[in-house]
C-alpha cells in the first residue's frame, strides 16, 4: 500500500467559504425538505387507495382498475428490457387500484423525448470530432484480428473508434490510483476536466480541489461534474458555488428532485478525469476517502483504474465535454427565459462550441509509441442501446480459454446469465469476484441469490474476504480487458451513464489477469453448500430478484 503521507495529503485544501458546522445545517435542511415532500407524495397515494376502496368513490375504483389494465397492455408494447416489464406488470397485479397510477406518477412526469431529441444532437454534432486521428479500424480487419467484431460494433455504430497510439497504466487500488493522479494534475498546461459520481470532502479530494484551484488562478480552463443524487448525503447544496468562487467551472447533473420520475433514476455514473487531452483516467473510483482506504467503511476497499496517455486519452475528454454540453443544454432548456437569458450572460462557457481546439495533437502526430489497440466506450440509457452489456457480452462469447470478472453487484438479466452459464458449461474457465462485505444489503442477497444457478453451471464465484471488492474489471484469453465504471447490475447496465476502455494486446491485459489471479487467495471461494437456503431464504431471494431491475 503506497505511504498517502508523500503523495500530498498533507497539501492544504482551499479555505471554505463557510465552516463545517454551517455546511451541516444547509445538508439537513435541503435532505429534511426533500424528505417531507416525498413523504407527501406517499400520503397522497395512501389517501387515494383508501378512497378508492370506499364505497362512496366506487366510480373511482374502476376508473384505477381500467387505467391500471390500460398501463399493463403499454408496458407489454413497450420497447424494454423485459425484467422490468415484469416487475411493473407483476406491481399492478398485486396492486390493481393504485399500480396504474404509480407507473404514471413515475415515468411520466419527465420528459425523455425531448432529452432524447437533444441526446441525438449532441450525438451528431459530436461524433466527427471522434476521428481527428488516425482511422485504425482498416488496419485489424487487414491483419484479421479475432477482436473486429467488436471494434467494428464500437466504432461504426456507437461511435466510439479504436486507437493505437497510446501508452496504458492499470492501478490496481485506490491508493496506486491517487498517487499516480496528483503529479498528473500538476502538470496541466491548458485543461482539467473531471466528471464523478460521488464527492466527498476529505485526504482525498481537498488535494484534487486544491491543484484544480491553483490551475484556474494561472488561467487553465477547469471544468467538474458531479452527479447531485450521488453527493446528495456527502456535499452542500452550495458546494457548486464554493467551486465557482474558486474559478472551477462546474455543472451539476441531473439535480435531485423531490418527485418520482423515472428520469431521476437516470445517474452519471461515469469516472473521467482529462488532463490536456493527452492524459485521462478512468475506473471505479470516486473521490472520497474509502477509495484509499484512509477509512474503512466496510473493510478493505479494493478497487481498479487505468490510465490513458496518448491519443485514446481525446476519446475520453470529448465523453466528458459531450455530458458536459447535454447536461448544460438540458438545464437551460428547463429555465425559464429569464434565467437562461442571465446564464448565457454571466457564462459565455455554458456549453463548448469549438471542440476541436481542445484537440492536443494539431501541430504534430501524437509521439506515444502504439502498443495494442485501445477503444474507450461509454454508454447511456437514453438512447436504448446497452453499450456495456454488449462490451461484456462479447468479451464472453469470444472467450475460448478463461475469463476472469470482477463485480460489486451481481444481479443479472437472462442476456448476461446465459452467457455466463454457457460459457462455463463449454469448458471456459469463467471466475467472478464479488464482495463479502457489502454495501447495500438487498443487493446482497439479490447477488447470491444467482450463485447456485451459476456454480451449477461451472461458474467459480468467489467472495473478497478483505472487504468490498468494487473493481469492474473483465479479462479474457491473454488478449482483450475491459476496465470501467460498469457494474453487473440493473441499474449500471440499463439506467446510468458508464463508461470504460477497452483494451487489446496491450500490457494492461496482462496487469488485470495478474491482479485478479493474486486477488483470488484472499477470497472465499462459493460452494453449493453456501448456497443452501430453507425456504423462507429462498421466498425472500425469489422476491428480490423479481424486484431486481427497481434496486
Amino acid at each position: 500500500m503506497a505511504d498517502l503521507r508523500v503523495i500530498g495529503l498533507r497539501a492544504e485544501a482551499p479555505e471554505k467559504g463557510s465552516s463545517g458546522k454551517r455546511w451541516t445545517h444547509v445538508i439537513f435542511r435541503r435532505r429534511l425538505l426533500v424528505i417531507v415532500l416525498l413523504l407527501i407524495q406517499v400520503l397522497f397515494i395512501t389517501v387515494l387507495i383508501a378512497a378508492g376502496t370506499g364505497p362512496r368513490f366506487r366510480y373511482l375504483n374502476w376508473l384505477l382498475h381500467i387505467l391500471s389494465v390500460a398501463v399493463s397492455f403499454y408496458i407489454l408494447n413497450k420497447k424494454e428490457k423485459s425484467g422490468y416489464k415484469l416487475t411493473w406488470i407483476f406491481l399492478i397485479i398485486l396492486f390493481p387500484i393504485f399500480g396504474g397510477i404509480l407507473y404514471v406518477m413515475f415515468s411520466t412526469l419527465s420528459n425523455p423525448r425531448k432529452l432524447r431529441r437533444l441526446m441525438e444532437k449532441e450525438n451528431r454534432f459530436f461524433r466527427p470530432f471522434f476521428n481527428l486521428s488516425e482511422n485504425v479500424l482498416p488496419a485489424l480487419i487487414k491483419e484479421q484480428e479475432d477482436c473486429v467484431p467488436q471494434v467494428r460494433y464500437l466504432q461504426e455504430y456507437s461511435g466510439y473508434p479504436v486507437y493505437r497510439h497510446t501508452r496504458t497504466e492499470y492501478f490496481p487500488s485506490g491508493e496506486a490510483f491517487f498517487t499516480r493522479l496528483l503529479p498528473e494534475l500538476e502538470k496541466a498546461e491548458q485543461y482539467i476536466f473531471m466528471e464523478f459520481f460521488i464527492l466527498r470532502q476529505g485526504k482525498m479530494l481537498d488535494p484534487i480541489i486544491s491543484i484544480m484551484a491553483k490551475k484556474a488562478a494561472r488561467g487553465l480552463d477547469v471544468r467538474l461534474i458531479y452527479d447531485d443524487l450521488g453527493c446528495f448525503m456527502s456535499l452542500p447544496s452550495d458546494y457548486k458555488q464554493y467551486l465557482e468562487s474558486l474559478g472551477i467551472k462546474c455543472t451539476v447533473f441531473n439535480p435531485f428532485k423531490p418527485i418520482w420520475s423515472s428520469h431521476q433514476n437516470n445517474r452519471d455514473h461515469r469516472k473521467i478525469i482529462s488532463i490536456d487531452g493527452k492524459v485521462a483516467f478512468t475506473g471505479g473510483m470516486n473521490l472520497a476517502d474509502e477509495y484509499i482506504n484512509v477509512y474503512e467503511k466496510y473493510g478493505h476497499w479494493k478497487d481498479a483504474g487505468i490510465m490513458l496517455e496518448g491519443e485514446a486519452a481525446w476519446s475520453l475528454t470529448l465523453i466528458f465535454l459531450h455530458m458536459w454540453n447535454l447536461e448544460r443544454k438540458n438545464q437551460s432548456r428547463k429555465a425559464d427565459h429569464k434565467v437562461r437569458r442571465a446564464a448565457k450572460a454571466e457564462d459565455a462557457d455554458s456549453f463548448v462550441n469549438d471542440i476541436e481546439s481542445f484537440y492536443p495533437w494539431k501541430q504534430e502526430p501524437c509521439p506515444v509509441p502504439s502498443e495494442g489497440y485501445i477503444q474507450p466506450y461509454a454508454d447511456s440509457p437514453i438512447d436504448d442501446e446497452n453499450v456495456g452489456e454488449h462490451v461484456y457480452i462479447q468479451i464472453i462469447n469470444n472467450a475460448k480459454h478463461y475469463v476472469y470478472i470482477n463485480t460489486p453487484y451481481l444481479v443479472v438479466d437472462d442476456n448476461l446469465l446465459s452467457a455466463l452459464t454457457l460459457a462455463a458449461k463449454s469448458g471456459i474457465d469463467v471466475r467472478i469476484i464479488t464482495p463479502h462485505r457489502w454495501d447495500k444489503w438487498m443487493v446482497r442477497i439479490t447477488s447470491r441469490s444467482y450463485y447456485r444457478q451459476l456454480v451449477l453451471a461451472g461458474v467459480k464465484v468467489y467472495e473478497y474476504s478483505e472487504g468490498f471488492n468494487h473493481s469492474k474489471t473483465f479479462v479474457s484469453d491473454d488478449k482483450t480487458a475491459t476496465v470501467g465504471t460498469t457494474n453487473l447490475d440493473f441499474r449500471s447496465l440499463y439506467l446510468h451513464f458508464e463508461c470504460g476502455v477497452w483494451v487489446y494486446k496491450n500490457s494492461a491485459v496482462q496487469a488485470v489477469k495478474e491482479d485478479f489471479l493474486q486477488t483470488i487467495p484472499q477470497c472465499h471461494r462459493v460452494t453449493l453448500k453456501d448456497c443452501a437456503r430453507n425456504a423462507f431464504q429462498g421466498l425472500i431471494q425469489d422476491v428480490l430478484r423479481l424486484f431486481a431491475p427497481l434496486m
